[in-house]
Protein backbone atom coordinates (compact mmCIF):
# COMPACT_ATOMS: atom_id res chain seq x y z
CA UNK A 1 0.00 0.00 0.00
CA UNK A 2 1.06 3.63 -0.42
CA UNK A 3 0.78 4.39 3.28
CA UNK A 4 -2.10 6.87 3.24
CA UNK A 5 -4.74 4.39 4.44
CA UNK A 6 -4.59 1.34 6.66
CA UNK A 7 -7.05 -0.78 8.60
CA UNK A 8 -6.91 1.56 11.60
CA UNK A 9 -8.63 4.28 9.55
CA UNK A 10 -11.93 2.42 9.10
CA UNK A 11 -14.15 -0.37 10.43
CA UNK A 12 -13.74 -3.63 8.56
CA UNK A 13 -17.10 -5.31 8.02
CA UNK A 14 -18.13 -8.66 6.61
CA UNK A 15 -19.94 -9.06 3.31
CA UNK A 16 -23.68 -8.65 3.73
CA UNK A 17 -23.33 -6.38 6.77
CA UNK A 18 -25.91 -3.69 6.03
CA UNK A 19 -26.09 0.03 6.64
CA UNK A 20 -29.05 -0.67 8.87
CA UNK A 21 -26.99 -3.06 11.00
CA UNK A 22 -24.23 -0.51 11.47
CA UNK A 23 -26.63 2.36 12.12
CA UNK A 24 -28.50 0.40 14.77
CA UNK A 25 -25.28 -0.59 16.52
CA UNK A 26 -24.12 3.01 16.59
CA UNK A 27 -27.49 4.29 17.80
CA UNK A 28 -27.57 1.76 20.64
CA UNK A 29 -24.16 3.02 21.75
CA UNK A 30 -25.30 6.65 21.55
CA UNK A 31 -28.39 5.98 23.64
CA UNK A 32 -26.36 4.14 26.27
CA UNK A 33 -24.05 7.17 26.46
CA UNK A 34 -27.00 9.60 26.72
CA UNK A 35 -25.70 11.27 23.58
CA UNK A 36 -27.78 11.75 20.46
CA UNK A 37 -25.41 13.72 18.25
CA UNK A 38 -25.99 13.49 14.51
CA UNK A 39 -23.48 11.38 12.61
CA UNK A 40 -22.46 10.06 9.19
CA UNK A 41 -21.75 6.51 8.08
CA UNK A 42 -19.39 6.31 5.09
CA UNK A 43 -18.96 3.24 2.89
CA UNK A 44 -15.40 3.57 1.59
CA UNK A 45 -15.91 0.52 -0.60
CA UNK A 46 -18.42 2.55 -2.61
CA UNK A 47 -15.65 5.07 -3.40
CA UNK A 48 -13.26 2.28 -4.44
CA UNK A 49 -15.96 0.99 -6.81
CA UNK A 50 -16.52 4.47 -8.25
CA UNK A 51 -12.78 4.96 -8.82
CA UNK A 52 -12.39 1.70 -10.72
CA UNK A 53 -15.49 2.50 -12.78
CA UNK A 54 -14.09 5.95 -13.61
CA UNK A 55 -10.75 4.55 -14.78
CA UNK A 56 -12.48 1.92 -16.90
CA UNK A 57 -14.91 4.37 -18.51
CA UNK A 58 -12.41 7.22 -19.01
CA UNK A 59 -9.00 5.56 -19.40
CA UNK A 60 -7.29 8.71 -20.66
CA UNK A 61 -8.55 10.99 -17.86
CA UNK A 62 -6.77 11.43 -14.52
CA UNK A 63 -9.11 12.36 -11.63
CA UNK A 64 -8.38 15.27 -9.30
CA UNK A 65 -10.87 15.24 -6.42
CA UNK A 66 -12.17 18.71 -5.37
CA UNK A 67 -11.55 18.87 -1.62
CA UNK A 68 -14.34 21.42 -1.11
CA UNK A 69 -16.82 18.67 -2.05
CA UNK A 70 -15.84 16.51 0.94
CA UNK A 71 -12.73 17.25 2.97
CA UNK A 72 -13.14 14.41 5.48
CA UNK A 73 -9.96 12.58 6.37
CA UNK A 74 -11.18 9.12 5.37
CA UNK A 75 -12.09 10.28 1.87
CA UNK A 76 -8.80 12.13 1.39
CA UNK A 77 -6.76 9.16 2.63
CA UNK A 78 -8.61 6.65 0.45
CA UNK A 79 -8.37 8.71 -2.74
CA UNK A 80 -4.69 9.39 -2.08
CA UNK A 81 -4.20 5.64 -1.65
CA UNK A 82 -5.93 5.09 -4.98
CA UNK A 83 -3.55 7.53 -6.65
CA UNK A 84 -5.97 10.39 -7.33
CA UNK A 85 -4.90 14.02 -7.34
CA UNK A 86 -6.62 16.83 -5.43
CA UNK A 87 -8.12 20.13 -6.57
CA UNK A 88 -7.90 22.69 -3.76
CA UNK A 89 -9.46 26.15 -3.59
CA UNK A 90 -7.57 27.69 -0.68
CA UNK A 91 -4.70 27.39 1.79
CA UNK A 92 -6.71 25.29 4.27
CA UNK A 93 -7.49 22.63 1.66
CA UNK A 94 -3.90 22.50 0.44
CA UNK A 95 -2.70 22.13 4.03
CA UNK A 96 -5.27 19.40 4.76
CA UNK A 97 -4.17 17.33 1.79
CA UNK A 98 -0.47 17.80 2.44
CA UNK A 99 -0.90 16.93 6.13
CA UNK A 100 -1.31 13.25 5.20
CA UNK A 101 1.69 13.33 2.87
CA UNK A 102 0.22 14.01 -0.59
CA UNK A 103 3.04 15.42 -2.77
CA UNK A 104 2.76 18.90 -4.28
CA UNK A 105 2.72 17.57 -7.84
CA UNK A 106 -0.65 15.90 -7.15
CA UNK A 107 -2.28 19.16 -6.00
CA UNK A 108 -4.09 21.54 -8.33
CA UNK A 109 -4.85 25.03 -6.94
CA UNK A 110 -8.07 25.29 -8.94
CA UNK A 111 -9.73 28.43 -7.58
CA UNK A 112 -10.25 31.13 -10.22
CA UNK A 113 -10.04 33.83 -7.49
CA UNK A 114 -7.02 33.45 -5.24
CA UNK A 115 -5.85 35.49 -2.25
CA UNK A 116 -2.26 36.69 -2.55
CA UNK A 117 -1.41 35.13 0.83
CA UNK A 118 -2.72 31.78 -0.40
CA UNK A 119 -0.74 32.05 -3.63
CA UNK A 120 2.41 32.67 -1.58
CA UNK A 121 1.57 29.70 0.62
CA UNK A 122 1.16 27.48 -2.44
CA UNK A 123 4.54 28.71 -3.67
CA UNK A 124 6.15 27.90 -0.32
CA UNK A 125 4.71 24.37 -0.53
CA UNK A 126 5.84 23.85 -4.16
CA UNK A 127 2.25 23.65 -5.42
CA UNK A 128 2.60 24.93 -8.97
CA UNK A 129 -0.49 24.03 -11.00
CA UNK A 130 -3.07 26.88 -10.97
CA UNK A 131 -5.72 28.54 -13.13
CA UNK A 132 -6.41 32.09 -14.29
CA UNK A 133 -9.00 33.72 -16.53
CA UNK A 134 -8.18 37.45 -16.32
CA UNK A 135 -5.27 39.89 -16.07
CA UNK A 136 -5.73 40.56 -12.35
CA UNK A 137 -5.24 36.89 -11.44
CA UNK A 138 -2.35 36.64 -13.86
CA UNK A 139 -0.58 39.63 -12.30
CA UNK A 140 -1.05 38.27 -8.76
CA UNK A 141 0.57 34.99 -9.72
CA UNK A 142 3.37 36.69 -11.69
CA UNK A 143 4.33 38.71 -8.58
CA UNK A 144 3.82 36.03 -5.93
CA UNK A 145 4.60 32.68 -7.59
CA UNK A 146 7.01 32.94 -10.55
CA UNK A 147 7.37 29.13 -10.70
CA UNK A 148 3.64 28.54 -11.21
CA UNK A 149 2.34 26.49 -14.13
CA UNK A 150 -0.93 28.03 -15.26
CA UNK A 151 -4.04 26.75 -16.99
CA UNK A 152 -6.12 29.34 -18.83
CA UNK A 153 -9.77 28.96 -17.85
CA UNK A 154 -12.22 29.32 -20.72
CA UNK A 155 -15.97 29.21 -21.17
CA UNK A 156 -17.43 28.00 -24.44
CA UNK A 157 -21.19 28.31 -23.93
CA UNK A 158 -22.59 31.85 -23.81
CA UNK A 159 -26.25 30.86 -24.21
CA UNK A 160 -28.86 32.40 -21.84
CA UNK A 161 -29.48 28.96 -20.34
CA UNK A 162 -25.87 28.57 -19.26
CA UNK A 163 -25.48 27.47 -15.66
CA UNK A 164 -24.07 30.06 -13.18
CA UNK A 165 -21.01 27.84 -12.62
CA UNK A 166 -19.96 28.85 -16.14
CA UNK A 167 -19.52 32.55 -15.24
CA UNK A 168 -15.83 31.87 -14.56
CA UNK A 169 -13.60 31.52 -17.58
CA UNK A 170 -12.66 33.88 -20.36
CA UNK A 171 -14.15 33.89 -23.83
CA UNK A 172 -12.28 32.43 -26.76
CA UNK A 173 -12.03 35.96 -28.18
CA UNK A 174 -9.97 37.09 -25.15
CA UNK A 175 -7.63 34.08 -25.04
CA UNK A 176 -4.91 35.47 -27.30
CA UNK A 177 -4.61 38.71 -25.31
CA UNK A 178 -4.30 36.83 -22.00
CA UNK A 179 -1.79 34.37 -23.46
CA UNK A 180 0.26 37.29 -24.82
CA UNK A 181 0.12 39.03 -21.44
CA UNK A 182 1.28 35.84 -19.71
CA UNK A 183 4.22 35.67 -22.12
CA UNK A 184 5.13 39.28 -21.39
CA UNK A 185 5.09 38.64 -17.64
CA UNK A 186 7.10 35.40 -18.00
CA UNK A 187 4.27 33.26 -16.64
CA UNK A 188 4.25 29.67 -17.88
CA UNK A 189 0.93 28.61 -19.38
CA UNK A 190 0.80 24.84 -19.80
CA UNK A 191 -2.78 24.20 -20.79
CA UNK A 192 -6.49 24.99 -20.83
CA UNK A 193 -9.20 24.44 -18.23
CA UNK A 194 -13.00 24.55 -18.36
CA UNK A 195 -15.76 23.52 -15.97
CA UNK A 196 -19.29 23.07 -17.26
CA UNK A 197 -20.84 21.44 -14.22
CA UNK A 198 -23.70 18.97 -14.22
CA UNK A 199 -25.93 21.36 -16.18
CA UNK A 200 -23.42 21.63 -19.01
CA UNK A 201 -22.31 18.07 -19.60
CA UNK A 202 -24.44 17.59 -22.68
CA UNK A 203 -22.90 16.24 -25.91
CA UNK A 204 -23.12 19.47 -27.89
CA UNK A 205 -22.01 21.75 -25.05
CA UNK A 206 -19.09 19.54 -24.10
CA UNK A 207 -17.95 19.14 -27.71
CA UNK A 208 -18.05 22.94 -28.12
CA UNK A 209 -15.88 23.36 -25.03
CA UNK A 210 -13.30 20.82 -26.18
CA UNK A 211 -13.21 22.40 -29.64
CA UNK A 212 -12.66 25.83 -28.05
CA UNK A 213 -9.91 24.36 -25.88
CA UNK A 214 -8.16 23.05 -29.00
CA UNK A 215 -8.22 26.51 -30.58
CA UNK A 216 -6.85 28.03 -27.36
CA UNK A 217 -4.12 25.37 -27.34
CA UNK A 218 -3.11 26.40 -30.86
CA UNK A 219 -2.95 30.07 -29.84
CA UNK A 220 -0.76 29.21 -26.87
CA UNK A 221 1.63 27.11 -28.90
CA UNK A 222 1.91 29.84 -31.55
CA UNK A 223 3.03 32.21 -28.79
CA UNK A 224 5.63 29.77 -27.49
CA UNK A 225 3.81 28.33 -24.48
CA UNK A 226 4.47 24.65 -23.73
CA UNK A 227 0.85 23.47 -23.84
CA UNK A 228 0.34 19.89 -22.69
CA UNK A 229 -2.54 19.74 -20.15
CA UNK A 230 -6.34 19.88 -20.56
CA UNK A 231 -8.67 20.08 -17.55
CA UNK A 232 -12.27 19.14 -18.41
CA UNK A 233 -13.69 20.01 -14.97
CA UNK A 234 -16.46 18.12 -13.18
CA UNK A 235 -20.20 17.61 -13.28
CA UNK A 236 -20.30 13.81 -13.13
CA UNK A 237 -23.40 12.36 -11.36
CA UNK A 238 -22.83 10.58 -8.07
CA UNK A 239 -25.83 8.39 -7.27
CA UNK A 240 -26.31 4.78 -8.30
CA UNK A 241 -29.53 5.52 -10.17
CA UNK A 242 -27.51 7.71 -12.57
CA UNK A 243 -24.98 5.04 -13.48
CA UNK A 244 -26.32 4.76 -17.04
CA UNK A 245 -26.08 8.55 -17.30
CA UNK A 246 -22.40 8.41 -16.28
CA UNK A 247 -21.66 5.74 -18.88
CA UNK A 248 -23.34 7.86 -21.56
CA UNK A 249 -21.35 10.91 -20.49
CA UNK A 250 -18.10 8.94 -20.54
CA UNK A 251 -18.77 7.77 -24.11
CA UNK A 252 -19.49 11.35 -25.17
CA UNK A 253 -16.31 12.63 -23.46
CA UNK A 254 -14.16 9.95 -25.06
CA UNK A 255 -15.62 10.74 -28.48
CA UNK A 256 -14.90 14.47 -28.15
CA UNK A 257 -11.39 13.91 -26.83
CA UNK A 258 -10.59 11.46 -29.62
CA UNK A 259 -11.73 14.02 -32.18
CA UNK A 260 -9.94 17.13 -30.87
CA UNK A 261 -7.13 15.69 -28.71
CA UNK A 262 -6.47 12.21 -30.13
CA UNK A 263 -4.36 9.73 -28.21
CA UNK A 264 -0.67 10.28 -28.88
CA UNK A 265 -1.01 14.07 -29.34
CA UNK A 266 1.01 14.68 -26.18
CA UNK A 267 -1.82 16.26 -24.18
CA UNK A 268 -2.59 14.97 -20.68
CA UNK A 269 -6.29 15.01 -19.70
CA UNK A 270 -7.49 15.63 -16.14
CA UNK A 271 -10.95 16.05 -14.60
CA UNK A 272 -12.40 17.11 -11.25
CA UNK A 273 -15.09 14.57 -10.27
CA UNK A 274 -16.49 15.46 -6.85
CA UNK A 275 -20.11 14.40 -6.36
CA UNK A 276 -19.35 11.35 -8.48
CA UNK A 277 -16.99 9.91 -5.87
CA UNK A 278 -18.70 10.64 -2.57
CA UNK A 279 -22.45 11.31 -2.91
CA UNK A 280 -23.72 7.75 -2.56
CA UNK A 281 -21.02 6.68 -0.09
CA UNK A 282 -22.38 8.73 2.84
CA UNK A 283 -25.54 8.25 4.90
CA UNK A 284 -26.56 10.81 7.50
CA UNK A 285 -28.49 10.11 10.74
CA UNK A 286 -30.13 12.88 12.76
CA UNK A 287 -32.58 12.79 15.63
CA UNK A 288 -35.60 14.99 16.28
CA UNK A 289 -34.78 17.39 19.13
CA UNK A 290 -37.85 19.64 19.21
CA UNK A 291 -41.39 19.79 17.90
CA UNK A 292 -44.05 22.43 17.51
CA UNK A 293 -47.22 23.46 15.73
CA UNK A 294 -47.43 26.02 12.94
CA UNK A 295 -50.76 27.88 12.75
CA UNK A 296 -52.67 26.73 9.70
CA UNK A 297 -53.30 30.34 8.69
CA UNK A 298 -49.56 31.08 8.52
CA UNK A 299 -48.51 31.56 4.86
CA UNK A 300 -46.81 28.53 3.42
CA UNK A 301 -47.87 26.18 6.21
CA UNK A 302 -50.52 23.53 6.24
CA UNK A 303 -50.50 22.36 9.79
CA UNK A 304 -47.64 20.78 11.62
CA UNK A 305 -43.88 21.14 11.75
CA UNK A 306 -41.33 19.02 13.51
CA UNK A 307 -37.75 19.99 14.24
CA UNK A 308 -34.89 17.81 13.08
CA UNK A 309 -31.33 18.54 12.02
CA UNK A 310 -29.77 19.91 8.91
CA UNK A 311 -27.76 17.56 6.74
CA UNK A 312 -24.52 19.34 7.69
CA UNK A 313 -25.45 20.45 11.22
CA UNK A 314 -25.08 18.68 14.56
CA UNK A 315 -27.77 18.25 17.21
CA UNK A 316 -28.25 19.38 20.75
CA UNK A 317 -27.97 16.77 23.52
CA UNK A 318 -31.46 15.72 24.67
CA UNK A 319 -32.04 12.80 26.98
CA UNK A 320 -32.59 9.52 25.12
CA UNK A 321 -36.20 8.93 24.21
CA UNK A 322 -38.00 5.71 25.16
CA UNK A 323 -38.92 5.55 21.48
CA UNK A 324 -35.28 5.57 20.37
CA UNK A 325 -34.37 3.01 17.67
CA UNK A 326 -33.59 0.04 19.84
CA UNK A 327 -36.21 -2.14 18.16
CA UNK A 328 -34.47 -1.74 14.81
CA UNK A 329 -37.56 -1.26 12.64
CA UNK A 330 -38.76 1.67 10.57
CA UNK A 331 -41.74 3.57 11.87
CA UNK A 332 -43.71 2.45 8.83
CA UNK A 333 -43.21 -1.13 9.99
CA UNK A 334 -44.10 -0.33 13.61
CA UNK A 335 -47.24 1.66 12.88
CA UNK A 336 -48.32 0.91 9.30
CA UNK A 337 -51.72 2.57 9.75
CA UNK A 338 -50.37 5.81 11.22
CA UNK A 339 -51.48 8.74 9.02
CA UNK A 340 -48.82 10.99 7.57
CA UNK A 341 -48.55 14.70 8.36
CA UNK A 342 -47.23 17.60 6.33
CA UNK A 343 -43.92 18.31 8.05
CA UNK A 344 -41.21 20.97 7.97
CA UNK A 345 -37.62 20.18 8.95
CA UNK A 346 -35.22 22.71 10.47
CA UNK A 347 -31.67 22.57 11.75
CA UNK A 348 -30.83 23.00 15.43
CA UNK A 349 -30.31 26.78 15.35
CA UNK A 350 -33.77 27.52 13.98
CA UNK A 351 -32.56 30.44 11.87
CA UNK A 352 -33.96 31.12 8.38
CA UNK A 353 -30.77 29.78 6.80
CA UNK A 354 -31.23 26.62 8.89
CA UNK A 355 -34.41 25.69 7.03
CA UNK A 356 -34.18 22.26 5.38
CA UNK A 357 -37.48 21.43 3.72
CA UNK A 358 -41.23 22.01 3.77
CA UNK A 359 -44.31 19.90 3.12
CA UNK A 360 -42.78 16.48 3.69
CA UNK A 361 -45.38 13.76 4.17
CA UNK A 362 -43.98 11.94 7.23
CA UNK A 363 -45.50 9.83 10.00
CA UNK A 364 -46.04 11.60 13.31
CA UNK A 365 -42.59 11.93 14.87
CA UNK A 366 -41.51 12.28 18.47
CA UNK A 367 -38.43 13.74 20.10
CA UNK A 368 -35.70 11.12 19.92
CA UNK A 369 -36.79 9.56 16.63
CA UNK A 370 -34.04 9.33 14.04
CA UNK A 371 -34.22 10.40 10.39
CA UNK A 372 -31.95 8.70 7.87
CA UNK A 373 -30.78 10.61 4.77
CA UNK A 374 -29.09 8.78 1.89
CA UNK A 375 -26.66 10.16 -0.73
CA UNK A 376 -25.25 12.78 1.62
CA UNK A 377 -21.55 12.74 0.75
CA UNK A 378 -21.26 15.88 -1.38
CA UNK A 379 -21.00 19.40 0.07
CA UNK A 380 -22.25 18.37 3.52
CA UNK A 381 -18.92 18.35 5.38
CA UNK A 382 -16.99 21.59 5.83
CA UNK A 383 -13.19 21.62 5.60
CA UNK A 384 -13.01 24.08 8.51
CA UNK A 385 -15.14 24.47 11.64
CA UNK A 386 -18.72 25.49 10.85
CA UNK A 387 -20.23 28.76 12.03
CA UNK A 388 -22.38 28.94 15.13
CA UNK A 389 -20.16 26.79 17.33
CA UNK A 390 -21.73 23.49 16.23
CA UNK A 391 -19.21 20.66 16.01
CA UNK A 392 -18.97 18.57 12.88
CA UNK A 393 -21.01 15.35 12.99
CA UNK A 394 -18.86 12.30 13.65
CA UNK A 395 -18.09 10.07 10.67
CA UNK A 396 -17.85 6.29 10.97
CA UNK A 397 -15.92 4.85 8.03
CA UNK A 398 -16.46 1.24 6.99
CA UNK A 399 -15.17 -1.01 4.23
CA UNK A 400 -15.80 -4.63 3.38
CA UNK A 401 -13.04 -7.23 3.17
CA UNK A 402 -13.71 -7.53 -0.56
CA UNK A 403 -13.24 -3.80 -1.14
CA UNK A 404 -10.04 -3.77 0.91
CA UNK A 405 -8.65 -6.76 -0.96
CA UNK A 406 -9.62 -5.24 -4.30
CA UNK A 407 -7.78 -2.06 -3.37
CA UNK A 408 -4.67 -4.12 -2.68
CA UNK A 409 -5.08 -6.06 -5.93
CA UNK A 410 -5.51 -2.80 -7.83
CA UNK A 411 -2.17 -1.59 -6.51
CA UNK A 412 -0.46 -4.88 -7.28
CA UNK A 413 0.20 -5.56 -3.61
CA UNK A 414 -1.40 -9.00 -3.75
CA UNK A 415 -1.07 -11.73 -6.39
CA UNK A 416 -4.33 -12.01 -8.30
CA UNK A 417 -5.95 -15.20 -9.51
CA UNK A 418 -7.94 -15.16 -12.75
CA UNK A 419 -11.24 -15.08 -10.85
CA UNK A 420 -10.07 -12.15 -8.72
CA UNK A 421 -8.99 -10.18 -11.78
CA UNK A 422 -12.45 -10.66 -13.27
CA UNK A 423 -14.17 -9.48 -10.09
CA UNK A 424 -12.19 -6.27 -9.62
CA UNK A 425 -14.98 -4.14 -11.09
CA UNK A 426 -17.88 -5.89 -9.37
CA UNK A 427 -19.89 -3.97 -6.74
CA UNK A 428 -17.70 -3.42 -3.71
CA UNK A 429 -19.93 -1.74 -1.17
CA UNK A 430 -20.84 -3.72 1.91
CA UNK A 431 -24.14 -4.80 0.44
CA UNK A 432 -25.75 -2.13 2.57
CA UNK A 433 -29.50 -1.76 2.31
CA UNK A 434 -31.20 1.42 3.42
CA UNK A 435 -34.27 1.52 5.63
CA UNK A 436 -37.55 1.52 3.76
CA UNK A 437 -37.76 4.64 1.62
CA UNK A 438 -40.45 7.27 1.92
CA UNK A 439 -42.18 8.60 -1.19
CA UNK A 440 -41.19 12.25 -0.74
CA UNK A 441 -39.66 14.24 -3.58
CA UNK A 442 -37.68 17.11 -1.92
CA UNK A 443 -33.90 17.00 -1.95
CA UNK A 444 -33.47 16.68 1.81
CA UNK A 445 -36.28 14.22 2.45
CA UNK A 446 -35.24 11.43 4.80
CA UNK A 447 -34.89 7.99 3.26
CA UNK A 448 -35.99 6.32 6.46
CA UNK A 449 -37.15 6.80 10.02
CA UNK A 450 -35.90 4.78 12.95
Amino acid sequence: MNGYLDESNFMMVEEGFTTRDLLENLLVELCQESDQQAFFVADLGDIVKKHLRFLKALPRVKPYFPVKCNGSEGVIRLLAELGAGFACTNKAEISRVQSIGVPAEKIFYSSPCKQVAHIKYAASQSVQLMTFDNEVELSKVARSHPRARMLLGITADSSPSAHPSMTFGTTLKSCRHLLETAKEQAVKVVGISFHLGSHGLEPQTFAQSVAAAQLAFEMGMELGHQMHLLDIGGGFPGTEDTRARFEEMAAMINSALDLYFPEGCGVEIVARPGRYYVTSAFTFAASVTAMGEVPTEQPGSDGRWEGGTGPSMSLSHPEPSPRSPLRGRTRQQEEPKLPSLSTSLWGPLGQPEDHISDSLELPQLQVGDWLIFEDMGAYTIATSSPLGGCPQPHITYAMSHLAWKTLQLFQGKLPATEDERESVCTPLSCGWEMAETLCVPPLFAPAGII
